[in-house]
């Protein structure tokens, strides 16, 4: 688990959103969320001097003072009326909060979010929630628009969180929740799962990446056109046919090829990604043929088989072809 953990440097460089920070937020959800957040900090804060003080008062103070705040009313008060009160504006308040968090106004972004041990399947849907595109592990968003996410799991529980765009939501197998995120401005921001999935629960990470509305909807367009058929280079194509031969398309999905495994993230744009293995190293050459290699070091208990009997320059074969898939 070494390699991860010493590859957040190099990852932070090529991530401006990771790790995913909290209480600062980029967007009017998370503002909302964050707000809400803080009054429960200082409430907390309150409530442990008011213990603090009564404890203190108990130990060391007179038998006067003791008695005089000891009495019925005091406790009447502090101890159910006022706790009582200062609950319920919360509940509602909580609610309030919620209720924004989902609601659909009809303008939004539509997508579908899948989680998997221990990585993210990636929808884009039109108005009607039909399928648009697939992907993997990395969320495309233009600013100042709000997104609506379906959540759901295809294994266990697992919780989605971009701290800096929204609130958190559960994803609860044969159930779907859903959520809103928005972005004010572009830039790329960090995700993570945050109910324990898993072994390798702290290394499924996600990138979202905030696009200016034009900017977006040319991504979109790009990502929407035929892909060659022809890998770049002799060493691509070579990797083109290991993809094969190895078994990783009985996994993984390439659009426009024969590959059409479902098992395994979407590989079809994964050159262009920022990340590798769910947002846990940056997405380079050396990266690629470390994970193919061995995978497992990397994230232990993961779905994907290490590939250790492959000779070096096999590895990097495959590494060419997952870098011309953009």
């Amino acid at each position: 688990m070494s390699q991860p953990i010493s590859s957040r440097s190099s990852l932070a460089e090529a991530l401006s959103g990771w790790p995913p920070p909290v209480l600062d937020p980029q967007g009017p959800l998370s503002n909302t969320v964050t707000t809400l957040a803080w009054v429960l900090i200082a409430l907390v804060s309150l409530i442990f001097l008011l213990v603090c003080a009564a404890m203190w008062v108990a130990l060391y103070g007179s038998d006067e003072l003791r008695a005089k705040l000891g009495g019925e009313r005091v406790v009447r008060w502090f101890g159910l009326i006022i706790p009582a009160g200062v609950l319920l504006l919360l509940l509602a308040w909580g609610l309030t909060v919620t209720r924004g968090l989902t609601a659909i106004q009809g303008d939004e972004l539509r997508m579908r979010v899948a989680g998997n041990n221990y990585w993210w399947r990636v929808t884009y849907l039109d108005a009607a929630g039909r399928e648009v595109l697939a992907d993997a592990n990395e969320l495309h968003i233009p600013v100042g628009r709000p997104v609506v996410i379906d959540m759901v799991s295809e294994d266990v529980i697992h919780s989605f969180w971009v701290p800096k765009l929204g609130g958190k939501m559960d994803m609860i197998p044969g159930r779907t929740n859903r959520l809103k995120l928005q972005a004010d401005k572009a830039g790329s921001y960090g995700g993570q799962c945050a109910e324990f999935c898993g072994g390798a629960h702290s290394l499924m990470g996600f990138v979202v990446v905030a696009h200016e509305a034009a900017d977006w909807q040319r991504w979109l367009d790009a990502r929407l056109q035929p892909l060659p058929t022809t890998p770049v280079s002799v060493e691509a194509l070579r990797g083109k046919q290991l993809f094969s031969e190895v078994g990783c398309a009985a996994c993984h999905r390439v659009a426009g090829t024969t590959a059409q495994g479902l098992s395994g993230p979407d590989l079809t744009f994964v050159g262009a990604r920022r990340s590798l293995g769910a947002g846990i190293l940056p997405n380079t050459r050396g990266t690629l043929v470390g994970w193919i290699g061995d995978s497992q070091s990397i994230k232990p208990n993961n779905r994907m088989p290490s590939y250790r009997s492959l000779p070096a320059d096999e590895l990097n074969a495959l590494a060419a072809y997952m870098e011309s898939l953009q």
